[in-house]
């Protein structure tokens, strides 16, 4: 599982891929304006949305439940029809979207939750958390962990998992802004003093960290990878973090930084760190395995060389059922140890 190939110097990449990567970025760019604010008239054109769907689609049913309708927080079930009886873990995903745009209902998300309940298999719990800018740090962060807490009372578990769900055999995960949310709630669960629930693994792919430092792979990477640059992410980063001074040290953006919280006396779970080659994030995905390596936690690298940033959403790549059996085979080997 742990891997750190030799990064190529050309990214080689289906024209389907490539298209849905150009409007991708054109769409970021029409609606990310220039006085920090979003443009959601002009993103509800492309907002399609998927219903939740009882009778299973590819082997999986979905259902809706919402926690608290005042801030619309609500998370997306996905539960594998082929195992009814037998105990399965949950699976607390964190979607990606630079902390401004997407949901569980998007198409892609829909799709890649649906994949990892029956390739895995497991109970997926797809988080709709607020989103930035019109909800700044630490929104997600508290929807996050509200989640974990909605799961761990019995009288909520009971009415709106299905019976075969281990919450004790709890997995939380996320992509990109996702990743990012999905350590921070990581952290503070493992803070937390849960009833039932618990935390015994994160799945952080690519998980969207930074830092006042420009790294090589931000600098040599920069306008020539899709979905990230350095005039995005520092966007993003005003978008998401609150509206007084900060700089990208902060802990919130640099968790393995200078002022990182010391995880060290933390009982802080496994760790799978996805990184791929035309990320521009790759450095910091990269420094945050390390890190965590240092601060006495069990972390694996994997490594895509021939990727970029968010690959996996991209089901005719190989690469993405790939990395559904790559996050197969660390929660096999996590349960194994428990």
């Amino acid at each position: 599982m742990e891997s750190a190939a030799k990064t190529p110097t050309s990214l080689s990449l289906p024209w389907k891929t490539r298209i849905s990567l150009w409007l991708f970025d054109t769409a970021i760019d029409l609606i990310t304006r220039k006085d920090g604010t979003v443009n959601r008239g002009l993103l509800k054109l492309v907002d399609f949305r998927i219903p939740s769907s009882s009778e299973p689609i590819n082997g999986v049913n979905t259902y809706d439940v919402t926690v608290d309708p005042t801030r619309e927080l609500w998370f997306r079930v996905f539960v594998p029809t082929q195992y009814p009886v037998e105990d399965l873990p949950v699976m607390v995903f964190f979607h990606g979207g630079a902390y401004i745009v997407l949901s569980p209902d998007v198409n892609i998300y829909d799709d890649v939750c649906r994949k990892f309940a029956r390739e895995l298999p497991a109970i997926v719990v797809s988080v709709n958390y607020r989103l930035a800018p019109e909800h700044r740090h630490p929104a997600q962060h508290d929807d996050g962990l509200d989640v974990l807490k909605f799961l761990d009372i019995e009288e909520n578990r009971s009415k709106w998992l299905p019976e075969n769900a281990n919450i004790s055999r709890c997995f939380i995960a996320g992509d990109s802004a996702g990743g990012h949310i999905a350590h921070h709630v990581t952290q503070r669960a493992s803070q937390f003093n849960f009833q039932k629930l618990k935390v015994t693994g994160l799945v952080a792919i690519q998980p969207f960290f930074g830092g006042e430092e420009r790294t090589d792979s931000e600098i040599r990477l920069d306008g020539s990878a899709p979905i990230v640059s350095m005039k995005r992410t520092d966007w993003f980063w005003n978008a998401f973090m609150p509206l007084e001074p900060y700089n990208r040290d902060h802990p919130i953006i640099n968790v393995s930084g200078p002022n990182g919280v010391d995880i060290s006396k933390m009982d802080f779970p496994a760790t799978m760190v996805v990184v791929a080659g035309f990320d521009g994030l790759r450095d910091w995905q990269i420094r945050y395995y390390q890190w965590l390596k240092k601060s006495g936690k069990e972390a694996y690298l994997v490594d895509y060389p021939h990727m970029f940033h968010t690959f996996y959403v991209f089901p005719e790549l190989p690469e993405s059922d790939q990395l559904i059996s790559e996050v197969k085979d660390f929660i096999h080997k996590v349960l194994n140890k428990v």
